[in-house]
């Protein structure tokens, strides 16, 4: 390449920031707490009709991408996990659970709504290092029409990840958490080269937890108070502590990550939906 078309292509500090992304499922979790006192004061009878509509109803949810946890400790008794295709699906999920008469002995103590989501740090790389050296300035139609190539092909490649099945392990653990931008480490001011790096370290080490372990990563900029949600499916909740610990002495999450509040629970099919109100 020449110099006069070296001194015509887009500065490193001129390209975009923001590394790619596909999206895929939408997410909703529903964290729900029981109305002992309401739901005790029901005769038998009408408790069991209760659970046999409850029970039809969540079988069909499972089968379209939902699941039930049995939630361990003080911050709520059940927890409901809906992956869908849009946000529309979730709006009918919750009408159709909020029509239950079940409903009226829950209370809802938290939500959280996010898009499964997939970072490209290193296609981004890539395509943006490739479209420099070609001279092409960022945003114009050649540029937006070769990021619009490589998100589709990205896309087709990763399918089965933005759009998965229901994990069918035992143990669930969420929790949201967000990138530090303060004054003192702001992750969102690191070069993009930078980021891609703690990232490419980051994610070796979940890579080591493959087959303990399976990670879904949802973003939720723009739909909730936090930016990432994580959930983690294991049919040892051990697992979930050892990946965690790991993780915090990984530069990323050791100088740049914050948490939210954890959740951990136990899956319940719907069909014994009915034990875990069971007051026998």
């Amino acid at each position: 390449m020449n110099h006069a078309i070296l001194k015509l292509m887009p500065s490193p500090d001129s390209l975009p920031p923001v590394p790619l992304t596909l999206e895929g499922s939408s997410l909703l979790h529903q964290m729900l707490r029981v109305r002992w006192a309401d739901w005790r004061a029901l005769a038998a009878a009408r408790r069991a009709e209760i659970l046999a509509e409850a029970g039809a109803a969540f079988r069909k949810l499972e089968e379209d991408g939902s699941a039930m946890f049995s939630l361990l400790g003080h911050k709520g008794d059940l927890m409901l996990v809906h992956f869908r295709p849009s946000f529309e699906q979730l709006g009918e999920v919750e009408r159709a659970i909020q029509k239950l008469a079940l409903w009226d002995y829950l209370e809802q103590t938290s939500s959280y709504l996010s898009v499964v989501e997939l970072g490209l740090y290193e296609s981004t790389a890539k395509v943006y290092g490739a479209l420099a050296e070609c001279a092409i300035d960022p945003f114009t139609p050649e540029w937006n029409a070769e990021i619009q190539d490589t998100l589709a092909r990205q896309r087709q490649a990763m399918h089965p990840r933005l759009f998965p099945e229901m994990p069918g392990h035992k143990f669930i653990c969420f929790y949201p958490m967000d990138r530090r931008r303060g004054e003192d480490k702001n992750w969102y001011q690191l070069p993009l080269a930078e980021r891609q790096r703690q990232m490419g370290d980051h994610g070796a080490i979940g890579r080591r937890y493959a087959g303990q372990v399976k990670q879904i990563i949802s973003g939720s900029i723009g739909f909730d108070d936090w930016e990432w949600g994580v959930d983690l499916f294991a049919d040892d909740p051990l697992v979930f502590k050892k990946l965690i610990y790991e993780m915090r002495f990984d530069e990323v999450s050791a100088v740049y990550a914050l948490f939210g509040t954890f959740y951990v629970g136990e899956r319940t099919p719907a069909a014994e939906i009915g034990k875990l109100l069971d007051l026998s």
